[in-house]
């Protein structure tokens, strides 16, 4: 049935942790480098996808992937051919909706309602964008188009929250990992710094990480070998629903 007068869109935050040249804010950074320790010339970010819009309204600001909901689909559908028809990004880890956003003043033009989502991309995933479309760093975002920077902020909060209670980190992780990579996915998704060893105590206690007996290559400085693991699980699940994550370093 078509629709009427008020148009329904959607849209989506996706996330990917990712490296940045130190000092710069914008740029499509590094996700597969991300294995082992950091330059110091690197700094690691959880990363938003956006696209700069070449036409008014609002020409030269940045924008959320997502458009107009078809007559023949679904929001999750619709929220998926979006990504992979406009910014080629077809590896989600973790897709789901976070809100719905309604201000008849949010746009120019006809009403435009649209349902947020908030979308993961794991760490080894290396999408084809476009020319306009580009990582960004959560914590510096460019000018935003309307009310886009506000759909991020919601997404980074609803990240942040689920990170304490469910083991939602396996859609930003490789497959395999040493806890020092986790470690660094989880500070960035957080925004604080955590420590390694107590990461590591309440996540194999809650049975989301575990070891696969492998032992990673030691770096240049040599060492002892740090232990590999995985996710217990490939999709989402609630751990501990009334604890909260604060493995914060002293």
């Amino acid at each position: 049935m078509p629709h009427s007068s008020t148009i329904h869109e959607s849209l989506t935050a996706v996330f990917q942790v990712r490296r940045f040249p130190t000092g710069k804010t914008t740029g499509q950074g590094v996700a597969s480098g991300l294995m082992g320790p950091c330059p110091p010339d690197q700094r690691t970010e959880l990363a938003v996808l956006l696209w700069e819009r070449a036409l008014d309204p609002q020409k030269g600001t940045w924008s959320l992937p997502g458009g107009r909901l078809g007559d023949e689909e679904d929001l999750d559908a619709s929220a998926r051919r979006q990504l992979a028809e406009k910014v080629d990004v077809r590896e989600l880890t973790h897709l789901e909706q976070l809100s719905v956003f309604s201000d008849p003043a949010r746009v120019p033009g006809p009403r435009r309602i649209a349902s947020a989502y908030l979308g993961l991309v794991p760490l080894t995933a290396e999408p084809e964008l476009p020319d306009d479309t580009a990582w960004h760093p959560v914590s510096a975002l460019p000018a935003m188009s309307f009310d886009h920077g506000t759909v991020v902020d919601h997404a980074r909060t609803r990240l942040a929250a689920k990170l304490s209670y469910t083991n939602i980190a396996f859609a930003l992780a490789p497959s395999i990992f040493t806890m020092s990579t986790l470690r660094e996915i989880y500070c960035a998704a957080l925004g604080y710094d955590v420590d390694t060893t107590n990461l590591q105590r309440v996540l194999s206690r809650r049975k989301v990480i575990v070891p696969t007996g492998a032992t990673a290559a030691p770096g240049r400085a040599g060492g002892r070998p740090a232990a590999v693991y995985r996710f217990s699980d490939s999709g989402l699940r609630v751990t501990d629903e009334f604890a909260a994550l604060r493995p914060r370093a002293e």
